[in-house]
């Protein structure tokens, strides 16, 4: 595959989803093609598994049934829209990936990051991200922009408490350190045409490097 994958990874409210559209139209401008797309979901059957994965009812939902889900979208996710898209050429944004499913089943649930590993390395076969974009904020200030944001989804993980949120962060800085050669963090707590900016830059340094 030609294309670059480029994961944008970060806890709640750190603006990963906010920054992707800003991102696709910067790289447009430089003559790259872009997909932006994002974990669970980007197509049909995924976005059916993010909706029972999310639902703020399903709060009996098992630790691993959670990661077993997650993968399984992401499965059907590389297979119908990502995949194709690498094979093109193309440069993928995509809000979320494997890092995700480690970071929040595997550290902060405490199923093992490696046990989750195995489940998504039979997920994904050999793809992982090319470049990841951490935009590393404080859980309080993260969770803070979601309380003012009235027009987020609200899904099961914002029923979670603030300790559940540092396990994650406290996770990321564990990937973040095991993947070095693929991650760059952001100082998401700036603003998000700034932090936009930065993540260009990045990918651009990187585009040159390769």
């Amino acid at each position: 595959m030609t294309g670059l994958f480029i994961t944008l990874e970060g806890g709640e409210g750190a603006g990963k989803t906010s920054a992707v559209p800003l991102l696709a139209a910067r790289l447009e401008e430089e003559g790259y093609q872009v997909l932006s797309t994002r974990e669970p979901g980007g197509i049909e059957i995924a976005e059916a598994i993010r909706a029972v994965i999310l639902d703020p009812s399903n709060t009996k939902m098992d630790g691993r049934t959670e990661a077993l889900l997650y993968a399984a979208a992401r499965r059907q996710h590389l297979v119908e829209k990502v995949w194709p898209a690498l094979e093109k050429g193309m440069i993928v944004l995509c809000d979320r990936f494997v890092d995700s499913s480690l970071a929040y089943q595997g550290y902060t649930r405490g199923l093992g990051m490696e046990e989750v590993m195995e489940i998504n390395r039979f997920a994904v076969e050999s793809t992982m991200p090319d470049l990841t974009l951490f935009f590393d904020i404080s859980p309080k200030e993260g969770l803070a922009r979601i309380s003012e944001n009235k027009g987020r989804e609200k899904n099961r993980l914002d029923l979670e408490t603030l300790s559940f949120h540092e396990r994650v962060y406290e996770g990321y800085k564990i990937l973040q350190e095991q993947y070095k050669d693929r991650f760059v963090a952001l100082d998401a707590a700036k603003p998000l045409a700034e932090v936009a900016e930065e993540a260009v830059q990045a990918i651009m340094t990187f585009l040159k490097q390769k």
